[in-house]
């Protein structure tokens, strides 16, 4: 296939801008990092319904998308640690139950109002609230300060956000790495769910992504002894976000549909993005957890 110059040109600056907001978000402050994630959110509520509707041929009622979103916007409230409170309000006690109630309201009125409700793709938006919401609320819960304790001496994460820009630094390696080795080497299919994911290439993704983030731990945070716990962490990272990238790709097979959205130029939409987050997120918060003990 020739080389499209314009296509390349259309993608690159894409790719700049969507890192460049990406990293502000992250890193400006506190509220920069919740805007982004709740931007991702319901953006990813929005791709996830017309997904379903292609899926299930079916249409789901403003109200119903809605309320639906609002509701997994409280149960991501529900995460915010004591850290997101403006003036006397905190984001989890003060505003997640009242939120809770008007997603509520609204699902009700846009079941009211379906003259004709059908079961199972209601029970896969319902899905939604664990896909999508728990997985944002488990990455503002991750938006604190971590140490890990090795041997007799301690390290600190240096910014609250350091342990989320890592799992997103090692699933962007990831997926470079991936496809960068699959295209030299890669021979075996990895699933027919995406055929031209391959398992050399998921292997050595992974293998470089781990190498590259202990390099970067070593080296950037000039820390030995918490090298190989960051690594293990990028290691469940890349094998949690292979199984997100499939499941998205399952979803969008089932509609018929080459993106999810087209929000980005080049890159697709949301889900497209943010697929292997899904699922690496939640690996990431079981294991910090039980490693840490944040």
């Amino acid at each position: 296939m020739a080389f499209n110059w314009k296509t390349f040109q259309t993608r690159t600056l894409t790719a700049i801008i969507f890192a460049a907001v990406m990293l502000t978000g992250l890193l400006w402050n506190k509220w920069s990092f919740f805007a982004l994630f709740s931007i991702i959110h319901f953006g990813c509520w929005w791709e996830y319904f017309d997904l379903l509707e292609k899926i299930h041929k079916t249409v789901y009622h403003l109200a119903t998308r809605i309320g639906f979103m609002i509701m997994g916007f409280s149960i991501m409230l529900v995460f915010c640690g004591p850290i997101f409170q403006f003036k006397n309000y905190y984001l989890r006690g003060d505003l997640s139950f009242p939120i809770a109630v008007a997603g509520l309201v609204l699902l009700a009125l846009g079941i009211i109002l379906t003259k004709n409700i059908k079961l199972k793709p209601f029970g896969k938006a319902t899905l939604g609230l664990l896909y999508i919401s728990l997985s944002w609320g488990l990455a503002m819960s991750l938006y604190k300060e971590i140490s890990i304790h090795v041997h007799d001496s301690y390290f600190v994460m240096p910014s609250r956000s350091n342990i989320i820009l890592m799992i997103i630094i090692s699933i962007w390696i990831n997926d470079t790495m991936a496809y960068i080795t699959g295209s030299m080497i890669g021979k075996t299919p990895l699933s027919k769910i995406s055929p031209k994911k391959t398992w050399e290439g998921t292997i050595g993704g992974i293998i470089l992504s781990v190498v590259a983030v202990g390099l970067i731990t070593f080296y950037g945070f000039n820390s030995g002894s918490a090298t190989v716990y960051i690594m293990l962490l990028a290691a469940i990272v890349c094998v949690a976000g292979t199984f997100g990238d499939l499941l998205e790709s399952k979803l969008k097979r089932m509609a018929g549909l080459k993106d999810s959205g087209n929000i980005m130029p080049g890159h697709g939409g949301f889900l497209d993005r943010f697929d292997s987050l899904l699922l690496a997120i939640p690996a990431a918060w079981i294991y910090v957890f039980l490693v840490f003990r944040f």
